[in-house]
């Protein structure tokens, strides 16, 4: 019997022979809008990324209902309940967007949210297509954070935004929703976030337990960078340039080292001496600059002890899972879906 490795990566998930027609079509026209396009630029980009003239979708398009302007990042889904929560400072309080299952079965749970976006773009309100998807599919509660955005509020700012809903739910959830909270997602700097606030809660909130993480391509090492950041070539959604923009806007005048801090890196968290960690859920396509670090983060949070699930789609570029599952998209998008609310399913 052949040596066999403890660590098993399916070598046809990265061989791009098996990528589907439709996602290399979906790629190819996310590579033309990009051409030419600003790459960056806070306030601007941001709006670029609302009305659809970035390689994203639009969320108007994607609920087929009309944004009231575009500046208003309030209402989209119309099941989608906006609410303000307390923040750790006196008086300010933090948005959020809460779903529940619209086919009239009691949630189960509450699936705490944070978006993705840079650290710099995007909302509470852009996803929602997803969360209410999430919410009907898993019987769930869903809770989408509108945290501080950088560079008008950099680190630790939305990190501190992201740790006291957190606590909020730990503490509050089954009072104000009649279930608790045991999920914890995020996309791209979503996952950073949603990473770190485990962390955060494990050492304030020791007696808590998630049943699991969803975490969709997230980027865990923001010190210099997994070497497919500086090895990807193609102009798709994502790339060194962008994501050291994204860096110096949310992490100003800071050094490598500083960031190796596992709060600002948890890629480089102990894990040997880490104990406590929940289940995670690792999604991540191949033709994604951040495919390293779902593939490596997986490895050492498995290292832990902890549960660690990796699914990787053939192809599928940084933020798949946005796109409407239908035309136009890629099919790794409803795998995804799937995979996710199967995950959760299990766990609920």
């Amino acid at each position: 019997m052949p040596l066999t490795s403890d660590l098993t990566l399916d070598p046809s998930k990265f061989d791009p022979k098996t990528i589907d027609p439709k996602t290399h079509e979906l790629n190819e026209k996310l590579i033309k809008i990009m051409d030419g396009a600003p790459r960056f630029g806070a306030e601007r980009y941001r709006e670029m990324r609302w009305n659809g003239e970035t390689p994203l979708p639009k969320p108007a398009d994607l609920q087929k209902q009309p944004v009231r302007t575009k500046n208003d990042f309030t209402v989209v889904l119309p099941s989608g309940k906006n609410i303000l929560l307390p923040s750790r400072e006196p008086g300010r309080q933090i948005p959020c967007r809460v779903f529940h299952p619209d086919n009239g079965v009691k949630a189960k749970s509450l699936f705490y949210h944070i978006h993705g976006g840079g650290w710099v773009l995007q909302s509470e309100a852009y996803q929602d297509t997803m969360l209410q998807y999430l919410s009907t599919t898993s019987n769930l509660v869903v809770l989408s954070i509108g945290y501080r955005l950088a560079p008008e509020h950099p680190y630790p700012a939305g990190n501190e935004d992201c740790f006291d809903i957190g606590e909020y739910l730990v503490d509050h959830a089954e009072r104000d929703y009649g279930v608790s909270m045991r999920f914890m997602s995020g996309d791209s700097a979503g996952a950073h976030l949603s990473v770190v606030t485990c962390y955060h809660l494990l050492k304030t909130k020791p007696k808590f337990e998630f049943k699991g993480l969803v975490l969709n391509f997230g980027a865990y090492d923001l010190s210099g960078f997994l070497p497919q950041v500086w090895n990807f070539k193609q102009p798709l959604v994502l790339d060194e340039e962008i994501m050291t923009k994204y860096i110096e806007a949310y992490l100003p005048s800071t050094t490598a080292a500083q960031r190796r801090d596992p709060m600002i890196s948890p890629f480089f968290a102990d894990f040997a001496t880490m104990s406590g960690l929940p289940s995670a859920l690792f999604v991540v396509g191949t033709a994604d600059c951040l495919l390293e670090d779902s593939v490596f983060m997986s490895a050492k949070w498995r290292s832990s002890g902890a549960d660690s699930v990796l699914r990787v789609y053939p192809g599928a570029p940084h933020g798949f899972v946005f796109f409407p599952p239908g035309a136009g998209g890629t099919p790794e998008t409803q795998k995804a879906l799937d995979d996710i609310t199967m995950y959760i399913n299990e766990r609920v």
